[in-house]
C-alpha cells in the first residue's frame, strides 16, 4: 500500500504510521525525522530548516519535495510506503502527484487543538532511536529514559505551549485544506483520532479494509 497520514501535529500519525509499518512490513516514512537527523548531523539543508521550525513555521516546500523525491527512490518503498507529515501543502500534494503513480489512501486523523496543546506538551523523544512517548499517555517503561535503547528523553524545542499554537495556526492555514484536496480525489478516510492508541488503531484499520490482531 501506498498511504499517507494526514493530521495536525501530535494528532498520533508517527503513532498510528508505526502500527501499520508492522502490518503491512513497508517503510513508515517521517519527514520530521529526516528533517531532524539533517539538523543533527549539521547538514546545509539541516540548518536551513531549523531557522524555520524553531519559529513554528514549515520548511519551504521545495526543499521537502527534494528529500522526499530521494527517499522514495529508495528500494524499501518498491512495495509501498506511508508518509507521515508529507505533503503538508497543496504544493507538495501536486508534487507527489507527479512523483507516485497512485496512492491506496490518505487517513485523516480528527483530533481538536485543546487536545492537540495537551498532548504535545507531554511528549517526550529518544534522541538517539527517536521513539516518542507521552508521560501520561504512553510513559516509558523506564521512566524518563527510552525503554528501547535507554538514552535519556528529552522534550523536543518545538513542543513549548507557544510554539505548538503557532504550529496549529500554521496547519489550519496551509495543511487543512489537503483534506479538501483529498476528498476530492475519494482518497480520504477520516479517523477519531481522541480515544486511545489501540481503538484509534482497530478504527483506522478497519477504514482501509484491514483487520487488527
Amino acid at each position: 500500500m501506498k498511504l499517507i497520514m494526514l493530521g495536525a501535529p501530535g494528532a498520533g500519525k508517527g503513532t498510528q504510521a508505526a502500527e501499520l509499518k508492522d502490518k503491512l512490513s513497508i517503510p513508515a516514512i517521517s519527514t520530521g525525522a529526516i528533517i531532524r537527523n539533517a539538523i543533527k548531523n549539521g547538514t546545509q539543508v539541516g540548518i536551513e530548516a531549523k531557522a524555520y521550525i524553531d519559529n513554528g513555521q514549515l520548511v519551504p516546500d521545495d526543499t521537502m519535495i527534494r528529500l522526499l523525491g530521494e527517499r522514495l527512490s529508495m528500494p524499501d518503498c518498491v512495495n509501498g510506503f506511508i508518509l507521515d507529515g508529507f505533503p503538508r501543502t497543496i504544493a507538495q500534494a501536486v508534487a507527489l502527484d507527479e512523483m507516485v503513480v497512485d496512492l491506496d489512501y490518505v487517513i485523516s486523523l480528527e483530533v481538536d487543538d485543546d487536545v492537540i496543546v495537551e498532548r504535545l506538551s507531554g511528549r517526550r523523544e529518544c534522541p538517539k532511536c527517536a521513539s516518542t512517548y507521552h508521560v501520561t499517555n504512553n510513559p516509558s517503561a523506564k521512566g524518563d529514559k527510552c525503554e528501547k535503547c535507554g538514552e535519556p528523553l528529552v522534550t523536543r524545542a518545538d513542543d513549548t505551549p507557544e510554539t505548538i499554537l503557532k504550529r496549529l495556526a500554521v496547519y489550519h492555514e496551509q495543511t487543512e485544506p489537503l483534506i479538501d484536496y483529498y476528498k476530492k480525489s475519494g482518497k480520504l478516510v477520516s479517523v477519531e483520532g481522541t480515544s486511545d492508541v489501540h481503538s484509534t488503531t482497530v478504527e483506522m484499520f478497519r477504514a482501509i479494509g484491514l483487520e487488527i490482531a
